[in-house]
């Protein structure tokens, strides 16, 4: 089984070669490793977004990142990155996924969390998406 960076690296190649740019419909690239703040981009416009992979079916609450990026992003008056939410799970032994595009996740669908001192990253403040489900999204592949 897959490590979360395994799983994300995985997630975010995935879209790129599922799903087209959702503003242009050009072909979308993975940026990076350790880009802030995004993960993927298109190729043609200037669109970007943070990618999240779940191996479960869709869910309101999804993991998140660190959250200092985040909050510095924020505070400079920049809006939060649209959001691709990756999910795949299996139902009566059938590979299910479900890519869902949020393209605007505001300050009430963040919530931040400090991992346990016991953690590798020890005390970190992190964040998870929440109340995915009363944000606006489209479903933009689905096996």
């Amino acid at each position: 089984m897959a490590n979360n960076k395994e799983s994300g690296d995985i997630g975010e190649q995935e879209v790129v070669d599922l799903v087209p740019c959702p503003n242009c419909g050009k072909k979308l690239m993975v940026l990076p490793p350790n880009y802030p703040m995004y993960d993927v981009q298109c190729t043609a416009c200037n669109f970007r977004a943070q990618v999240k992979t779940n191996n479960c079916k869709p869910k309101n609450e999804i993991f998140g990142a660190t959250y200092g990026i985040y909050k510095k992003v924020l505070k400079a008056g920049y809006l939060a990155p649209p959001l691709i939410a990756n999910f795949k799970w299996q139902k009566n032994g059938l590979n299910k996924q479900k890519i869902k595009f949020f393209p605007f996740v505001g300050k009430d669908n963040i919530k931040v969390r400090t991992l346990s001192a016991d953690a590798k990253r020890a005390n970190l403040k992190m964040f998870n998406y929440v109340n995915l489900d009363q944000l606006p999204s489209k479903v933009i592949f689905e096996v």
